[in-house]
Order: structure tokens, then sequence, then C-alpha cells
């Protein structure tokens, strides 16, 4: 599952964070493979903006799950201080530590710059310095001629961390098709659109590499379950007026249900959350899971990622307790409270 660290209207920002790491360990308790952490900036709607803090942070506090980024924006940040930290991870939990990488800003273009002054020229040099950190990670030589061929990213170890490329569009999937690894395309960002085509061009142009001989796709859906699919779409209410509010530029924190429902909306920003609610995998568990099996089945998808945001965390923390009990991963007895 990916977390965001949502923002919540009238309370403070460190709730969103400390729900974050409550919920890593939930999740694991639940059987959940993966806890994945996004990166934005300067976004009133999602606080997370450091993945790799938050990845230490609960790989301590975890013993089982995998923990990642989805992702690390590459062009901000040098390949060597990246491959530096998540060495540093993976000591912290020896092979349970994921590096997904993304080549979005994560933002807008002035926050992009504050980042790094060299916005406009690193995302072309997104494959150069994919590679560069994958060599850092494995200790792997880069090529002759390098200028920091000779360098090493400390801590070394056994185990490296599982580097994935993150995409919304085909080049993404070049670029993991590319190098040989698993590929990750986040269907809720861009409701599905394009992502049959990118996921064929993966299969096809795919490069085998040691470490995954064959190609590896996931989805990432957005999902919400409840006992009742009415119970589903009221606590969705806050998460389809945050994204109505995206439409027009404005990125706001989350309001409680009721307040989301009760704002007077045009017949067009109607008909707009009406196409949300279809669009989203929303309603009762076993619904819920039926839809996301069906789609991983279509797509010949190894994995599905699921993100969900509501304002109540209870009403959060119970659907991944729901949909884990759909899929089998819990006795379904125990979905009826959240852990």
């Amino acid at each position: 599952m990916l977390d965001q660290s949502v923002a919540l209207s009238d309370r403070p920002h460190r709730e969103s964070i400390a729900n974050t790491l409550a919920l890593a360990q939930h999740c694991e308790a639940l059987g959940y493979q993966r806890f994945w952490l996004s990166e934005h900036h300067n976004h009133g709607s999602i606080v997370g903006t450091a993945p790799e803090i938050l990845i230490a942070a609960i790989a301590t506090r975890t013993r089982q799950i995998r923990v990642g980024s989805a992702g690390v924006m590459l062009p901000h940040y040098s390949p060597f201080k990246v491959a530096e930290q998540f060495r540093v991870l993976d000591a912290l939990a020896p092979g349970r530590i994921d590096l997904g990488l993304g080549r979005a800003p994560g933002s807008d273009g002035r926050t992009a710059f504050a980042l790094n002054p060299l916005a406009n020229e690193r995302p072309a040099q997104f494959p150069g310095d994919v590679r560069d950190l994958m060599a850092f990670l494995t200790g792997s030589p880069l090529p002759e001629g390098h200028p920091f061929r000779q360098l090493h990213a400390y801590p070394e170890g056994p185990t490296s961390p599982e580097v994935w490329i993150l995409g919304s569009s085909d080049y993404g999937a070049q670029v993991a098709a590319h190098f040989g690894l698993p590929y990750a395309f986040a269907w809720f960002f861009t409701d599905g659109k394009g992502a049959p085509e990118a996921l064929e061009l993966y299969r096809q142009l795919y490069r085998p590499s040691p470490r995954h001989p064959e190609p590896h796709a996931a989805l990432c859906v957005w999902a919400l379950a409840a006992e009742s699919e009415e119970e589903a779409h009221y606590h969705f209410a806050s998460r389809a007026r945050v994204r109505l509010l995206r439409d027009r530029g404005i990125f706001a924190p989350l309001e409680a249900p009721s307040a989301a429902l009760a704002h007077t909306y045009t017949d067009g920003e109607r008909a707009r959350l009406a196409e949300f609610a279809r669009e989203a995998f929303v309603g009762s568990a076993g619904a819920v899971i039926e839809r996301i099996a069906a789609l991983a089945a279509r797509l010949k998808v190894a994995e599905m990622a699921v993100v969900t945001w509501a304002y109540e965390e209870e009403a959060r923390r119970k659907s991944y307790h729901l949909l884990a009990a759909a899929a089998g991963l819990v006795a379904p007895a125990a979905a009826a409270q959240p852990a």
C-alpha cells in the first residue's frame, strides 16, 4: 500500500505523520507485503515531503513488511547521496527496503527550482542518474572513464534495496525495461489512462537483468472499503472534494465528510464528483477486491497497490483491514474491529 501523509483540516500536520507510522504497523499486522511513501513538496494536501526519513522511522518499528519510496523524485538529488541514504536504510532493515524512483517533480516548477537550481536540466539525465544510482547501491562498477567510478556508497552489506521505476506515462516504462527493473504505474493518478499501453511497451522492450530475469509490473489504485457501499461513499466525499479543488489548482487539506457534502456544487461539479466515484474503487470490501483482482488479471500485473485517503483515521485503518480480510490475508471476523 501507498501512504502520502495527507493533511487534515483543523488538525496539526504532525498528526498526519503520526498516522503514517501507526498505519505501517497496522498494515504489517494485516499481512500487506509493502508499505510505500510518496514524495510531494509545497503541496497543501500532502505533507509527506521526505520518504527517506519516514522509511527509517517505519523500518525500526516493523519486522517483516518491505518499506520503500514511491517515490524518490531523482532529478532533485545527487544519485550518490540517494545511494548513501538507502544504503543506510538497508542497514537498518536488511533486505526489506524498496527504492521507487520517479522523474516528475512532485511539485510545481518554482518548487522544483527551490529543490534544485538545475531543475530544467536534470529530468533529461534521468536514465544516466538511474544507472549511476544502481551502481552505487550495489557496488557495481560504473563505465570506464566515469568521473565517479572510484566512489563507494557506505555502509556496504550483503543486501541492497530493490529499485523500482514509477510512472504514469510511457517514459518510465521504457526506462524500467531498459534497466531490467520492476515498474509501477500510478493508475490512481491518471484514472488508468495510458496504463495498458505503458505496460505493453514495458514488456515488449524488457531487457532481463540478474535480479529480475522477467518483467515485473504493478498498478497503484485509489480504494476505500467500508461495511456498506453507502458508508464507503460517505467517507469518499472528503477525497472527492479535495480532488475537485485540485482540478482548479487548489491544494487543500482533507475535510470531514459532513463538511464536504455540505458544500454547494454546480451541475458540472456534481457531474465531476459522480465521475470520481465511478472511477475510484469504493464500496464494500468484497466488491472492491473483486474490481482490483479483475483489473490485475486484465492487465496481467504481478502486484496491486492501494492508496486510501479518509478524514477519520479509524475509517482508513478499517478500510485496509476489510480489504485484507476480503483478500484472504486475515480472518474475516477480525476485520470487524480495526487493529
